[in-house]
């Protein structure tokens, strides 16, 4: 494909996306599997272009002259981006739609001048910042003044980050074992590599690599790394990871225990556990015990009560994954911010019942909004008053992690942590002890 044609690819793959609000993964796979024709490389790049205009969507409309709500067209997003996000000139932009074969319409009088100009002034903190209007409010409590900056930061690309697994090698041998795709110790976690992204957005296939093949590695955002090591858990403890998922976090404590004690995975959706088992294999776990849901029930009565540390990684909107995944913040609505904050009530009155006297309950979501992060802590003090909030600040510190301390959220009740803080992804933890 040329190009022009990868443009014109773009431009109708968001037509669809701003039509059909349809999820971005699902779209370019239908995409891809209707053009055999087009390469890997033209997939890419084709991906990357729609990503990248997802990412600014708002800025990149309001900048073209669409800035009703619900007005964008695909041509205006895409072209904005490329002038707002990627730098290019108008006269660049303007040499790829000449109007010919495969490619987009050449630029009308309009369309050049709102690319010359490039003006956001007046736009307000939602164009500017890049989410939705209806999450105005929701922001201003979370961040306040720094919401434009904050949100800002969600809409940059973001980089693979990898764990390295303790239990099979250090960070300098990982370093040395993947030194040809020139990876980077992460700032924060004392675990992380950082691969970069390229120019265009690309960056290694690293599920291949034989590093990762072996278990010395794992993908895992520095911040998931960072909330693991913060939740505390030791060699020998009793770890309820209440809703594990694929296995992440698991095999982080895992990792941290140095595979002593016992560490009991579930999840409430069968299907998201499945991939625990091979990756629990494959990085040299032998100290988790998994628990698969029958008939959508978890069989855990047996632990009640007895646990020295129950996980939550609670459901949540994702609000804090919007640089890996910029369809999803268009596509949320506040119904579904509305379900996910009964469920994480739900689950976290549910996991109280297996922490043990003294024992202690950690909180963690992906998500930047105070309704799913220091609001459900204070509503469940209220309920449970037989908890305690800890000082995770004291705890950052004893761990090595001071740099974290100053990150509070709104409420004071936790940490938060966010690309623009930590250049991480979005990610609030909480930590209570059971107190009667």
């Amino acid at each position: 494909m040329t190009p022009a044609a990868r443009v014109s690819a773009a431009i109708g793959l968001l037509e669809e996306i701003l039509t059909f609000k349809r999820p971005l993964a699902s779209i370019l796979k239908d995409w891809g599997n209707a053009n055999r024709y087009a390469g890997s490389g033209d997939r890419n790049a084709v991906g990357n272009l729609v990503h990248d205009a997802l990412r600014v969507k708002a800025s990149s409309a309001w900048m073209m002259g669409q800035r009703e709500p619900g007005s964008e067209t695909g041509r205006a997003v895409l072209f904005g981006m490329m002038r707002r996000l990627r730098g290019m000139e108008p006269a660049a932009i303007a040499a790829l739609c000449t109007g010919e074969r495969f490619a987009p319409a050449p630029l009308s009088e309009a369309e050049m001048a709102a690319l010359e100009a490039a003006s956001l002034d007046g736009a307000p903190a939602p164009v500017l910042g890049d989410y939705p209007e209806w999450l105005e409010p929701n922001m201003i409590t979370a961040f306040g003044e720094a919401r434009v900056a904050e949100a800002a930061a969600m809409a940059a690309r973001a980089p693979v980050d990898l764990r390295v697994n303790a239990l099979k090698i250090i960070r300098l041998k990982a370093l040395e074992a993947l030194g040809h795709l020139l990876p980077e110790p992460t700032p924060l976690s004392p675990l992380g590599l950082r691969l970069l992204p390229n120019a265009e957005g690309r960056v290694p296939h690293v599920q291949s690599e034989p590093a990762f093949l072996k278990g010395a590695v794992e993908i895992q955002d520095e911040g998931s790394q960072l909330v693991s090591l913060l939740a505390g858990a030791e060699a020998g403890q009793q770890v309820l990871d209440l809703c594990a998922g694929g296995g992440g976090k698991t095999l982080a404590l895992a990792a941290e225990m140095n595979n002593k004690g016992q560490i009991f995975a579930t999840d409430s959706d069968q299907r998201r556990l499945a991939p625990i088992h091979d990756r629990l294999t494959r990085a040299g776990v032998r100290n988790v015990q998994v628990r698969t849901p029958r008939n959508g029930v978890m069989p855990l009565d047996d632990l009640a009560g007895k646990m020295d540390l129950v996980l939550v990684d609670a459901p949540c909107t994702g609000a804090g994954t919007w640089r890996r995944h910029p369809d999803a913040k268009w596509r949320m609505r506040p119904n579904s911010l509305a379900l996910r904050v009964g469920e994480q009530q739900a689950v976290l009155d549910h996991a109280a019942g297996f922490v043990r006297p003294g024992g202690r309950l950690v909180y963690i979501t992906c998500s930047l909004l105070d309704e799913e992060n220091g609001q459900q802590i204070q509503g469940f003090l209220t309920r449970h008053p037989g908890f305690a909030v800890e000082d995770l600040p004291a705890e950052a510190q004893r761990r090595g992690l001071g740099a974290l301390a100053e990150h509070r959220d709104a409420s004071g009740l936790g940490l938060l942590l966010t690309p623009h803080r930590t250049n991480t992804d979005g990610f609030f933890i909480a930590a209570l002890s059971r107190t009667a």
